[in-house]
């Protein structure tokens, strides 16, 4: 049995919580909170020990997954590396780039499994794409959500669009060549909304928008790339392919349209989206990750780089480029 402590008890560590009690090879060990109201709650819910020190939880486990609030990241993520632990930790992986450098050479000299919680990766919706090749040279998204009080301790950047950056980072192989960006602070004292352009060395053009403030919710993106438009609805659980037809297409709806090249056969498909909860999905990742000594799916780098992206807008926003 892998032994499994939670560091952080808030909405979201609920989440993990209730995941990691149903993930076969897994025992729960304890949880940390310092917050007494949090932990009475989670100790009459679930009768799990509350440990009153961090680090006698991470002496207590093989692995720990951090949810605590972002400024607690690195210690914690240092202790149980320097302890040998294996460490699952919400995303963004640090609050400063100084503090993510270090957790990067931590990890990789610890030798032991590292994952960054960006569960959009784990997204029905994202997953339904495995096996199409997807070579994006443009892309738009739109993650829009209700104000929620909750989370507005770092600007909309590190909190809903670092999500959509990931993916695109596992998307487009190529590096950053620019960013311009603009962000406003409406209800807190971070950006609240914020549209974002990334071009990539390889030709390829992001444009993002993501906002706290707004009266719906949406997490949408669309790629585009020769001969295919790819639709992802990451809130409703729908993706849509749209590119020219080719011999072997199956489970797909064409039709003919007349272009200055000839007549072109549309095909429209709809992969199948299978049900799946993505935040126990990632965690089994994890758990799969150490029991099968494989990569994690999101390793530190991949946490670090999507961070990098994150804060380069933010000193755009700062500055007004």
């Amino acid at each position: 049995m892998l032994k499994v402590g939670v560091l952080g008890i808030g909405h979201l560590g609920k989440f993990h919580l209730n995941n990691w009690l149903v993930i076969d090879g897994v025992e729960v060990v304890g949880f940390f909170d310092p917050n007494d109201e949090n932990a009475l709650a989670v100790i009459e819910k679930y009768h799990i020990k509350r440990f009153e020190d961090p680090e006698q939880l991470m002496d207590a486990c093989d692995a720990v997954d951090i949810v605590a609030p972002t400024i607690a990241h690195f210690e914690l993520c240092k202790t149980a590396i320097t302890k040998g632990k294996h460490v699952f930790v919400e995303k963004p992986l640090a609050n400063t780039m100084d503090e993510a450098r270090k957790l990067v050479k931590l990890a990789k000299e610890a030798n032991k499994k590292f994952q960054v919680g960006h569960v959009e990766r784990f997204n029905p919706a994202f997953l339904a794409l495995k096996n199409y090749s997807l070579e994006p040279m443009f892309i738009e998204v739109h993650r829009l959500a209700q104000f929620n009080p909750r989370g507005t301790d770092v600007s909309v950047i590190l909190d809903l669009m670092i999500h959509d950056i990931d993916i695109i980072l596992s998307l487009v192989k190529s590096n950053v060549k620019f960013i311009s960006a603009n962000g406003v602070a409406v209800m807190s004292d971070t950006p609240d909304i914020a549209n974002v352009r990334i071009e990539f060395d390889n030709g390829c053009v992001a444009n993002l928008t993501s906002s706290r403030i707004s009266m719906k919710k949406m997490r949408k993106m669309r790629l585009f790339q020769k001969d295919a438009y790819i639709g992802i609805d990451f809130l409703e659980k729908k993706t849509e392919v749209i590119k020219l037809n080719t011999p072997g297409d199956t489970n797909v709806f064409t039709f003919d349209i007349e272009t200055n090249n000839g007549k072109k056969t549309i095909a429209i498909a709809n992969p199948i989206i299978e049900d799946g909860n993505a935040i126990k999905m990632e965690l089994e990742a994890f758990y799969h990750a150490i029991t099968n000594n494989t990569d994690t799916p999101v390793n530190v780098l991949d946490g670090f780089r999507a961070m990098d992206v994150a804060h380069q807008i933010l000193d755009k926003i700062g500055t007004g480029q």
